[in-house]
């Protein structure tokens, strides 16, 4: 068997109120235990909030998301810097995000592990009766394991006002999105299962988002919709469903959106990995 990796790791807490202590782990910090700087430093948040909102109904859940890849980005900038983890994150979060103290662990591998200290520190014990997420919900949870896996997650811009590049008062929100040389590509999840109001919405603002690309970022903007795969149907009423999903599809191609669905994603977050070098 493999030589384990000596590893330390660092949890992240909520703490809405100081003074009463209470607090949820919301996050992991994990890194080679005596690495030089934070070049080995992995970070991962939760994606459930239920247990942040249970405590505190008014929780900025956005900052707290927007906060993971904050983390992530200060770590790379300062990869070469002998500043301790624990200092530089303390530097960034207000009391109400603590840092716990350092603990040991000893890794066959620094992902398998980071995904173990989330289960076991972390994530709320699943129910048996938990609720499948579905749609568009799924589509987006798809969406960024396939880009986490590639490790671009971080890099990428998260929840991209369209106000931005179209105007004020637009309440359109990009999943995701990158710049590449002198191309910016942006993702939306896009669910055709139900209603197509959504395939819709999106088609209408396209060329308003290129040219506000064009005009804003000096770029061109490619727009991808993901979507689920369409489903054989055999009844009447299930292939209204079917000419519902072709609908949704041909007016986001009319409007020049790259349509794939949740089976291209492995290649789609490789050409990611690829453009932003990783």
């Amino acid at each position: 068997m493999a030589d384990r990796v000596p590893c330390e790791f660092f949890l992240i807490r909520y703490v809405p109120d100081v003074v009463k202590g209470e607090f949820t782990n919301i996050g992991v910090v994990l890194r080679e235990a005596g690495a030089d700087g934070n070049a080995n430093a992995v970070v991962r948040f939760t994606r459930d909030w239920s247990r942040v909102r249970c405590m505190d109904a008014d929780a900025d859940v956005g900052m707290l998301e927007s906060l993971e890849a904050e983390i992530v980005e200060r770590l790379r900038l300062g990869a070469a810097d002998t500043k301790p983890v624990l200092t530089l994150l303390e530097d960034t979060l207000s009391n109400s995000v603590q840092i716990s103290e350092a603990r040991a662990s000893l890794a066959e591998n620094v992902t398998a592990e980071l995904e173990q200290l989330m289960r076991m520190y972390v994530e709320p014990l699943k129910v048996k009766r938990e609720r499948k997420t579905s749609g568009r919900a799924a589509i987006a949870a798809a969406m960024r394991n396939e880009f986490e896996r590639a490790g671009v997650w971080g890099l990428m811009r998260k929840r991209i006002a369209a106000s931005l590049y179209t105007r004020p008062g637009d309440p359109m929100k990009i999943d995701c999105g990158y710049r590449a040389e002198g191309l910016i590509r942006m993702f939306q999840a896009v669910s055709l299962e139900g209603d197509v109001e959504a395939a819709k919405g999106f088609a209408y603002s396209a060329p308003q988002l290129r040219e506000g690309v064009e005009r804003v970022e000096s770029a061109t903007l490619e727009l991808t919709a993901v979507v689920e795969p369409l489903r054989r149907r055999d009844t009447d009423a299930e292939e209204e469903a079917t000419e519902r999903y072709r609908f949704g599809v041909e007016a986001m191609e009319r409007e020049a959106i790259r349509v794939v669905t949740l089976s291209d994603l492995a290649r789609v977050a490789e050409t990611a990995r690829l453009e932003l070098r990783v």
